[in-house]
């Protein structure tokens, strides 16, 4: 049973914990808006004002941000964000597809037939949509779309470490995405094409079908962001 000073203590590490998710979000939001971009420079005191933090929260998020990989302190020069480079797109690329092989590989075991037809219908609606009536809102919809797909295979492996470690990365990947390729009438229909081809090969319940169409899928994303 705590005593009143160990439920004080509790509570104290719990809003501590809560206020450090908080500032990464804010920091995770301003990359994805555009506030900060990728190679910019800026000093605690632009941070602080930007992300509405105190400098003793940001000083704390940092470490965070710094063992991610989502910038640089450098000394004298202040604070990077990181840059997109080729290496930095292929090492990104090549983390997110040895997290998919795994998750691809779960999915051909445990992911139903239900969850595999809503993910299908999903991807066809939006398909039949670019040939009708492609806009800003449809290509929004369709990223939704296509996160979710990826999110539902991580999530089914029950991995916190994986699922902790490809959040990380997926940050970097949105980057990538934002700077170089972003859905369109030309690409969605592309790469809706592929996860119907992995959605089709995990229903097979074939693992070596289904981790060839997952490699096809993530070597045709990594080169559309290294021809850019």
């Amino acid at each position: 049973m705590l005593t009143t000073e160990g439920a004080i203590a509790t509570d104290v590490i719990a809003e501590k914990g809560t206020v450090k998710s908080a500032a990464y979000e804010r920091f995770r939001q301003a990359l994805f808006d555009g506030r900060l971009r990728p190679g910019q420079f800026v000093s605690q005191r632009d941070l602080v004002a930007l992300l509405g933090l105190s400098i003793g929260a940001l000083r704390e998020l940092l470490p965070r941000l710094q063992f991610e990989g989502l910038l640089k302190v450098m000394p004298q020069r202040g604070i990077q964000i990181t840059q997109i480079d080729l290496p930095m797109i292929r090492q990104a690329f090549q983390i997110r597809a040895a997290f998919e092989r795994e998750a691809v590989l779960h999915a051909v075991r445990k992911l139903d037939d239900a969850a595999l037809d809503a993910q299908e219908a999903l991807h066809r609606s939006i398909m039949e949509e670019v040939r009708t009536k492609p806009d800003q809102a449809l290509f929004e919809r369709g990223q939704q779309v296509d996160d979710g797909f990826h999110n539902l295979l991580i999530a089914g492996t029950q991995n916190d470490l994986l699922i902790q470690a490809y959040g990380v990365n997926s940050i970097r990947i949105r980057l990538i995405k934002l700077d170089r390729v972003t859905l369109s009438a030309a690409v969605l229909p592309s790469a809706f094409a592929d996860h119907l081809a992995i959605i089709s090969a995990i229903r097979s319940r074939n693992p070596h079908e289904a981790m060839d169409a997952m490699d096809r899928h993530m070597m045709n994303a990594r080169e559309r962001a290294l021809e850019l």
